[in-house]
């Protein structure tokens, strides 16, 4: 690890212009950070602790939906009552990913900024667009599997890792920040994360000095809410596939569906035509199979990760019939 220095942000406009200078990352839980600089990959000059900051609150809004706050630790978020009760499927996905002890210790904006999984990008010898942009993309003809089948580039295949994004981008979550001047937004989840186009290193939506302080869900959509993970081991592994789901169905009928995925893409995956298509349709196989074709539109291995295809199939399948009762 690399020598770096450290301080401590008094308040969120001073964390916001500490984000504007060079070389300053921020720490909270650390999950991700501290790995990523053991191994060099993140090399700051500065840490600034952000743990003091009025960002670990869960409250609810007036039109009947939940502001997170940016530090809200995952155990927290998916232990509260009302998520449990309302907005079953975040709770799910929260806690299917990590340990016990990552979750008592990962926040929600780190969660939702975490870097990709993939093995060259943590592999400093390797060329990497994402960590050198220029230098190639390894996993295009190296070892695949837990790669991107859907919204890669030539220049990057690597997936987004998180479970809980996954969720919150079924749910229409919506990401509060602020910047350095002190100007406030908001932006769509759908919108946060960004495809790696020829800019693999262009992570997100949030601009130089941008900070995350929050993140809103509206009211809790009716219907039933299930988040299916599916990974090499039954703990502690990233997903090759996932679906959350919210389907309100009665006797065999759907009546309105939300999908996202994770592990096929390099940002959470929702496809509106899938969703369309499920829409006052009859729960069965050929209902199933439209939405999955919708899904899967465009679709492609790279080799090792040939099978997320109909694995992915094969899930939403699952999770359908699960809710559906078929």
């Amino acid at each position: 690890m690399k020598a770096f220095s450290y301080g401590r942000a008094q308040s969120v406009t001073d964390a916001a212009i500490a984000a504007n200078k060079p070389g300053v990352k921020f720490i909270a839980g650390g999950t991700n950070l501290l790995d990523l600089m053991k191994l060099q990959v993140e090399t700051p000059s500065t840490l600034v602790d952000i743990n003091r900051l009025p960002l670990g609150k869960i409250e609810e809004t007036s039109e009947g939906g939940l502001r997170i706050g940016a530090l809200v630790r995952n155990t927290d978020l998916a232990a509260d009552p009302r998520v449990r009760q309302h907005y079953g499927v975040l709770s799910r996905a929260l806690l299917a990913g990590a340990s016990a002890q990552l979750r008592n210790k990962a926040t929600t904006a780190g969660n939702l900024l975490q870097r990709t999984r993939c093995y060259y990008f943590y592999d400093v010898t390797k060329p990497c667009n994402k960590r050198v942009p220029g230098s190639g993309c390894s996993a295009l003809a190296g070892f695949n599997r837990i790669h991107a089948i859907l919204g890669g580039s030539e220049a990057c295949i690597a997936t987004h890792p998180s479970d809980m994004a996954v969720a919150m981008r079924a749910l229409d979550a919506k990401v509060e920040t602020i910047d350095h001047e002190g100007r406030a937004r908001t932006i769509p989840i759908a919108d946060f994360h960004r495809l790696p186009g020829r800019t693999p290193q262009i992570e997100s939506a949030l601009g130089t000095g941008e900070i995350v302080t929050a993140v809103t869900l509206p009211p809790p959509p009716p219907g039933t809410q299930v988040y299916r993970k599916v990974r090499d081991r039954a703990s502690y592994a990233f997903a090759l596939v996932s679906v959350a789901a919210i389907v309100d169905s009665v006797r065999g009928r759907i009546r309105s569906a939300r999908l996202a995925f994770g592990g096929l893409a390099p940002k959470p995956w929702r496809v509106t035509a899938a969703e369309q298509s499920l829409a006052n349709a009859v729960a069965g196989v050929n209902s199933f199979d439209a939405a999955a074709d919708a899904v899967l539109q465009g679709a492609h291995g790279v080799g090792s990760n040939d099978f997320k295809i109909p694995l992915t199939r094969r899930t939403l399948h699952a999770v359908l019939g699960e809710i559906t009762r078929i």
